[in-house]
């Protein structure tokens, strides 16, 4: 089968839809990716916008479900493929799909702080993480921070809880 790699940068608009297929769970989303370019007055002016769902399987389940959410800004990789059906008018339409196979948030517009126990940070004078995970969202002088949510990574243990919090 050919499979066409693929990166999209955006946000997920709409809330993560987690469902079981067979013997496997997927968490499937939007991600909008947008385009803009600045104009001869320094002012921005939007562009084409591009819209994929996202189907993410096996250890991305945990781990997407439980750090993402709408209005989070991502960065998705994956291979692309067309879905093609009929709507209720029996109309043959085609979407956009992507599997994915790295998720994460985008760091060029939020601060993410990893929570696992084994890991200290950038360096281990700065002691090991805490239980909670903040993001920092907002721009060059507004920073917003969130409470953390916990979600048990494959329930496991709590050695693997990994959360974000990002705004609706």
């Amino acid at each position: 089968m050919f499979e066409t790699p693929l990166t999209v940068v955006g946000h997920i608009v709409n809330d993560l839809q987690r469902r079981k297929v067979g013997d496997h769970e997927v968490v499937k989303f939007r991600v909008a990716s947008n385009s803009r370019k600045r104009t001869g007055d320094g002012g921005w002016e939007h562009g084409q916008s591009l819209f994929v769902s996202v189907n993410c399987w096996g250890r991305l389940v945990t781990g997407v479900g439980a750090a993402l959410g709408k209005g989070a800004p991502v960065i998705v990789v994956g291979h692309v493929y067309t879905s093609e059906y009929e709507d209720r008018e029996g109309v043959r339409r085609t979407s956009l799909e992507m599997r994915a196979t790295s998720v994460g948030p985008d760091l060029s517009r939020v601060i993410v702080r990893i929570e696992k126990p084994a890991y200290t940070g950038p360096s281990a004078s700065e002691g090991p993480a805490t239980t909670a995970t903040e993001i920092a969202v907002g721009g060059d002088d507004s920073a917003a921070v969130i409470d953390s949510v916990s979600e048990v990574a494959d329930g496991a243990s709590s050695a693997s809880q990994a959360a974000l919090a990002v705004p609706a």
